[in-house]
């Protein structure tokens, strides 16, 4: 099979890498790829969003399956496009991709549909948001209602913050379009988590749950970013509770979804905050989640392949998915500036060292080759992934291997899954010590 996948980030790689391991896969692209991925791939120089051009290609090619890795895409409706011309891909049509491109499509969506989710209200004059504020009061958030790379979520302390991103969103514009109309709603308390399901629009099978860490520094401080680390599976979320957000959330909106008009296939990303009465949806992403996929992927004992195939064909009702037992911690390095304005081109230094050590993957995210050198050319620049029997085992080696990559000005947070260690660490307390006693 020839497959193309459409990305140059860490989550692209990572699918490369579980990609390039089945046995049905003879040849495999990306679009336009990264220093990491060429290792794997054959890198095809056009962007994600140059619809047309990646449709051209994939059926110059004869590629039998595209699985596309970032929202824009989507956004534009690339799905659409590709079935179009006859050409099999995996993702959701320009429609249904309204759940991540429009936060008041989703919005009112799960009104309609009953899904437990934040009350909210919708604006697109910014007088009338700031005197729904004024009224309200604080802590509030403040979402921009289009596509923003992460970065659209202003979660406000104070009523002068909330004012302040009403302004930035709507006056300053600092997102352009996608602050037109923005989202104002109330701030949920509880732990963030994310469930990811792959899905045919009707059957949705849950990948690993996931936490993610959004904002750039430790001890969740600093501005959001598109994600510092991630790991799996999140000791919080318990069976019962993954099928409580399948029977309350992703069900829910996948049948809204159908009444309307427009069915999903793809992923469904249901970012949740869990709050004493239950989990509650936050948002929706409509592809794989980054870093989360990096995290998630490693512990994926199944062929991806065929599971994209059924998702596609409508036949994920007979398939199950098999992990392997054990943690996955992934830390992202950015560079120095990130989020804001960065430097790209600086030389990365000490991966070779982490060739072939046990319970570590590298997933390049914004670099680039320059003959024998690797560079930095992205905000992310690298995802250093650890593996183990469980999850202090996993960031441990994922730490160790991040202390032997350098590059000027790199950052990286240092408490990546510091919750879960918290968790096992109050289990095994609770638990107790174990003794062994000798009758004589």
């Amino acid at each position: 099979m020839r497959l193309l996948i459409i990305g140059s980030g860490g989550r692209e790689h990572a699918l490369a890498w579980k990609l390039s391991q089945s046995p049905e896969i003879d040849t495999l692209y990306c679009a336009p790829g990264n220093g990491g991925i060429a290792e794997l791939a054959e890198l095809v120089d056009i962007g994600p969003e140059d619809v047309d051009a990646l449709a051209e290609f994939a059926e110059s090619k004869d590629v039998e399956l595209t699985v596309v890795g970032p929202e824009v895409p989507l956004a534009k409706g690339i799905v659409d496009v590709f079935e179009k011309r006859g050409l099999r891909i995996f993702g959701p049509t320009k429609a249904a991709a309204r759940l991540e491109s429009s936060k008041v499509f989703a919005k009112n969506l799960m009104k309609k549909y009953h899904v437990p989710t934040a009350h909210f209200s919708v604006f697109d004059d910014p007088q009338a948001a700031r005197a729904y504020v004024r009224q309200l009061g604080a802590p509030i958030v403040v979402k921009a209602d289009g596509l923003c790379g992460g970065k659209g979520v202003i979660v406000a302390n104070t009523l002068s913050e909330a004012l302040g991103a009403i302004d930035l969103l709507m006056e300053d514009r600092i997102f352009k379009q996608a602050g037109e109309r923005i989202v104002i709603e109330e701030r949920l308390t509880g732990e963030e988590v994310s469930i990811l399901a792959i899905t045919d629009g009707t059957t949705a099978l849950p990948l690993l749950p996931s936490q993610d860490h959004k904002r750039l520094l430790d001890g969740d401080r600093g501005p959001n970013t598109g994600g510092m680390g991630a790991y799996a599976p999140a000791p919080r979320v318990t069976e019962a509770m993954t099928q409580q957000v399948l029977d309350e959330i992703i069900t829910p909106t996948l049948k809204g979804l159908a009444n309307e008009g427009t069915p999903f296939k793809g992923v469904l990303y249901a970012g949740l905050m869990l709050t004493e009465d239950g989990p509650r949806a936050l948002e929706y992403n409509v592809r794989f989640g980054d870093p989360e996929l990096q995290a998630i992927l490693p512990l994926l004992a199944s062929d991806l392949v065929p599971l994209l195939d059924e998702a596609i064909e409508g036949r994920l009702a007979t398939t199950s998915l098999q992990w392997k037992p054990g943690s996955c911690a992934c830390v992202v390095v950015a560079s120095g500036g990130y989020p804001g304005e960065f430097q790209i081109g600086k030389e990365i230094r000490g991966l070779e060292a982490l060739k072939n050590r046990e319970g570590v993957l590298v997933f390049h995210a914004g670099t680039k080759r320059d003959h024998k050198r690797l560079l930095s050319w992205g905000g992310r620049a690298l995802n250093i992934v650890g593996t183990g029997s469980d999850i202090d085992t996993a960031l441990r080696r994922a730490y160790e291997a991040v202390a032997q990559v350098s590059f000027e000005k790199m950052q990286y947070r240092k408490d990546i899954g510091a919750r879960a260690l918290k968790r096992s660490t109050q289990i095994a307390e609770r638990s107790g010590p174990t003794s062994t006693t000798t009758e004589s």
